[in-house]
């Protein structure tokens, strides 16, 4: 029990762990955890829309996806020019003692080869969750988000990833909101 206390506690250090890139945007800020959670809820969502995709594998590795952050950080695309990051070591290491831990170390390592439809999706759902962010920034007067949606929109591998991109990109960030508002 000490050795998954341990793994809930690296876990839970996500949520204070920013993430890299918001500072060049000059709006927004999120953390590890709070990007796990929305790539989490889109991947449940492309989970739906999807027959034969293995849901709670899908699901699993959207949570997972970035746990190796809890002892790397969040390395930005500058970072990485000059920064490597062993996340392979990192969530071998984290995983060491855990009785389930090939399980979250084949899924991280799944998620990175990009074999598999489920891995495609949750890649999707990491970009979606950007597109998200940046449309967001966007609809609330900021400009740096404009060139980097173009470039986040062709990352996308399946087509329901493209179709669901361009779905939030044709929606105001609070249309949701103000959906039937009356005063």
């Amino acid at each position: 029990m000490k050795h998954l206390s341990n793994l809930l506690f690296e876990a839970k250090i996500l949520k204070f762990i920013p993430r890299a890139g918001f500072p060049f945007l000059g709006a927004g800020r999120e953390t590890v955890a709070e990007h796990s959670f929305s790539v989490t809820f889109i991947g449940y969502v492309m989970s739906r829309m999807v027959p034969g995709v293995d849901a709670l594998r899908l699901i699993s590795m959207c949570l997972v996806h970035d746990l190796p952050e809890a002892r790397t950080g969040d390395l930005n695309y500058v970072n990485k020019k000059y920064v490597i990051a062993d996340e392979h070591s990192a969530i071998e290491d984290a995983m060491r003692h855990i009785p389930f831990g090939d399980d979250i170390v084949d899924m991280v390592l799944e998620f990175k080869k990009q074999e598999t439809m489920e891995a495609r999706l949750a890649h999707d759902a990491d970009q979606l969750a950007f597109i998200l962010d940046l449309k967001s920034i966007s609809d609330t007067g900021h400009t740096a988000p404009d060139q980097w949606i173009p470039v986040v929109k062709k990352r996308m591998k399946t087509d329901i990833g493209r179709q669901l991109a361009d779905a939030v990109l044709d929606t105001r960030w609070d249309a949701w909101w103000m959906d039937g508002y009356t005063e």
